[in-house]
């Protein structure tokens, strides 16, 4: 969900400047679930540009606190939102967490770094929401550990109805700075795609897992 309009707009403005989103509909990438996609999103690339950055840090921590209150933790989800959420975390003054797809096979064998006790509310930072699968199952496990999850906050989704299933059932709310509607409508506006890839991009979202080039 979007809180702020003009900050989806300006968000999705931003990514595509950079290139932390691009947009080849004549030449689709290959996700690693073997999707076809004319969109990739590499968030990470945020981190190199210091106005965007701190564009990026002010708004999520601005809604974070709007939304869900002032937590005891920033959790981010590795290894694409460690460093935007300790930039959040060090905004906001909190501590800050990470958690890894799988525990490590050796040392302490975490699957979270950080301290975290039981019973510490905590708000998830993501950089990017495609299924919600790998987003979920962090908070799976921070929620093992005891924590009170009290929401997710995303730099970017795709607006995926699979993910909005997913964080339903697990009752988890999540909102992002902007999403694949703002993206496209901006990147219309600016000419940064011409209408024929237009059709394409919407065509590519109304059936992600079955679309070819």
């Amino acid at each position: 969900m979007i809180l702020d309009k003009d900050t989806a707009s300006k968000t999705a403005e931003l990514l595509l400047q950079i290139n932390a989103i691009k947009l080849k509909p004549e030449n689709p990438f290959t996700w690693a679930s073997g999707w076809n996609s004319p969109i990739y999103c590499d968030n990470r690339i945020i981190l190199s540009y210091p106005i965007i950055r701190n564009f990026v840090r002010e708004e999520l921590a601005k809604q974070l606190e709007t939304l869900y209150g002032r937590p005891d933790v920033i959790a981010g989800v590795a290894t694409g939102a460690i460093g935007i959420g300790i930039l959040v975390a060090e905004y906001l003054g909190l501590p800050f967490i990470y958690v890894r797809p799988e525990a490590k096979s050796h040392g302490r064998q975490n699957k979270i770094e950080g301290q975290l006790e039981s019973g510490q509310s905590v708000v998830v930072i993501e950089d990017l929401i495609s299924t919600g699968k790998s987003s979920l199952n962090a908070v799976d496990a921070l929620l093992e550990a005891g924590a009170k999850v009290k929401g997710m906050l995303a730099v970017f989704t795709y607006g995926f109805e699979v993910a909005d299933q997913n964080f339903e059932k697990k009752n988890i709310a999540l909102h992002t700075l902007s999403d694949y509607e703002h993206l496209i409508q901006q990147a219309s506006e600016t000419n940064y795609i011409k209408k024929e890839q237009l059709k394409t991009l919407l065509a590519w979202r109304a059936s992600p897992s079955t679309w070819q080039p």
